[in-house]
């Protein structure tokens, strides 16, 4: 009783028990210990004989045991493992508190008004269990405010599962989504649980819905209806706790008319509608975002106080972006990685953003030699075609006149990414 005392008042990490004491079973002081702090790591110490009571202890939440007499370097080894596992504990959990803090509504970056509505909106929704679905063209940040709603309900500790489904085989999508059992196609030599199974209790983000076959649509509106799921090759219902937000660049009620998407299924989806308006329409956001990209790429870059001048702002800003904040990232980024000083230049721009369209009115890279120059210039075409294709290798090549083998040599010379 006065061990449960010193748990009650006091900062506890690890305890040793015997088995068998006087007043209570070492059983008894750990249940009592696990609803007083159950991330306190409880190890019994057991005589020869009484292991099986040990296990028992550890079937209802002790650590492990430790048998009697007690070695002094098995006893090292057994608190180093649970220093090491409360360690990882702790950076799990601030890795978890940092993801939550990235997503949030007060996150993402807004000044206009057309985008304050939006989070208006979604921070409506996030309270409630409805379908979401979340409109707009391709680079908005549609998946930006699936995740904020994510985070901002009460799933937030549970996962949050992004599909995106035009990447998925039209073969696999349903094995993807729903899991499949063992031996229900080649190649199945063992069961796999669907990315619904895994955000049971979370959260699943279906990215251009619009994409889904219509085999597809029918199991999705049975798991909408029912709250189930069959795997592929199998008969069993798995219940599946999950909230489903989807969105799509398409527009659903022209594939509805055209017999593409279900119409019952689109009612299904489209409970809580959020449109997220194109970059061009909400200007006021443009230099937010500017500062916002500069600032991750510079401390990724290793140049945090880079910066950027008027003349490269202003371009920035009448610029209109038909690949929206996801174009302007990457802007940022090339910009951010070509710059040879710590102040961003018209000339570190894109010819999209600057208006250069031939060779003569290109900016001479600097000073340097000619093969550095060269080099400059090199990178500066292959980040453009690659922004003008949206980072598609082949057609960038196409551009380039490249062979796919000579871009990807290039690519890596030069370290680029995207």
């Amino acid at each position: 009783s006065e061990g449960i005392k010193i748990v009650n008042e006091n900062r506890v990490d690890i305890i040793f028990s015997d088995y068998k004491m006087p007043e209570m079973t070492g059983v008894e002081v750990l249940e009592k210990v696990l609803k007083i702090n159950p991330e306190i790591s409880f190890v019994i110490t057991t005589a020869y004989g009484t292991v099986e009571n040990a296990v028992k202890a550890m079937r209802i939440g002790a650590y492990d045991y430790i048998s009697k007499p007690v070695d002094l370097d098995e006893l090292d080894l057994l608190i180093e493992r649970i220093i090491e596992r409360r360690n990882l504990k702790s950076e799990n959990q601030f890795l978890k508190t940092q993801l939550k803090e990235k997503h949030k509504f007060t996150s993402v970056i807004s000044q206009s008004p057309a985008m304050e509505e939006v989070l208006s909106i979604a921070s409506r929704a996030a309270e409630s269990k409805a379908t979401v679905l979340i409109t707009g063209e391709n680079g908005t940040g549609k998946e930006v405010i699936a995740k904020a709603i994510h985070y901002a309900s009460p799933r937030k500790i549970k996962p949050f599962i992004a599909v995106n489904i035009p990447a998925l085989s039209e073969y696999l999508v349903e094995s993807e989504l729903f899991g499949h059992e063992k031996g229900a196609f080649t190649g199945a030599d063992k069961m796999k649980k669907g990315r619904f199974e895994i955000a049971i209790g979370g959260t699943i983000f279906l990215d251009e819905i619009g994409d889904m076959t219509p085999n597809t649509q029918v199991k999705l509106l049975r798991t909408l209806q029912e709250h189930t799921i069959e795997r592929v090759g199998g008969t069993e219902s798995i219940d599946v706790d999950v909230r489903i937000l989807a969105a799509t660049n398409q527009d659903l009620e022209k594939k509805i008319e055209e017999g593409i998407f279900r119409e019952d299924l689109f009612y299904r989806l489209n409970i809580v509608r959020i449109h997220v308006p194109a970059l061009s329409e909400r200007r006021e956001d443009i230099l937010p975002l500017i500062e916002y990209f500069l600032q991750k790429f510079g401390e990724e870059s290793g140049k945090e106080s880079i910066e950027i001048s008027k003349e490269a702002t202003d371009k920035l800003l009448k610029y209109n972006y038909p690949g929206n904040v996801r174009e302007l990232e990457n802007i940022i980024e090339r910009a951010v990685v070509l710059s040879r000083s710590n102040i961003i230049t018209e000339s570190d721009l894109s010819m999209k953003v600057t208006g250069l369209k031939n060779e003569g009115e290109l900016p001479l890279p600097g000073k340097g030699t000619l093969v550095e120059q060269v080099e400059v210039l090199e990178k500066k075409l292959i980040y453009d075609a690659l922004a003008e294709v949206n980072g598609n290798q082949t057609k960038a090549g196409k551009l380039l006149g490249l062979t796919e083998r000579n871009l990807r040599y290039k690519l890596k010379k030069y370290d680029i990414k995207k």
